[in-house]
């Protein structure tokens, strides 16, 4: 058995969510927030069999899309270079995805 625990964008979490019910796989859903943009995010974690891992993977892959974002980087005040700071284009979405062993489970 194993523990995938994969965190989507916001936006691909409602399409990955109704792929896992289309394919019997339960999840537990977790609201959350990135570091980097400190987007919404959504954390799935899913108990699966060894032998369904690759299925749980396929369907985080095709429905995890990455996107293009503007963002403007925080003026640092404290630096000698006063010049304005402008939108840069960073790539957001897509899934970081964790497979752990289980070594028991228990479900009361």
């Amino acid at each position: 058995m194993k523990l995938i625990i994969a965190v989507v964008q916001d936006k691909d979490s409602n399409r990955l969510r109704n792929e896992f019910i289309k394919a019997n796989i339960g999840a537990t859903r977790l609201s959350t927030s990135g570091g980097f943009l400190k987007s919404g995010n959504t954390t799935y974690m899913v108990g699966i069999a060894d032998d369904r891992v690759q299925e749980v993977l396929d369907i985080i892959h095709e429905t995890s899309r990455t996107r293009q974002q503007f963002m403007t980087p925080q003026v640092n005040l404290d630096a000698e270079d006063t010049t304005a700071s402008y939108p840069v284009e960073v790539q957001v979405g897509g899934a970081t995805v964790f497979v752990v062993p289980v070594d028991q489970f228990h479900q009361f």
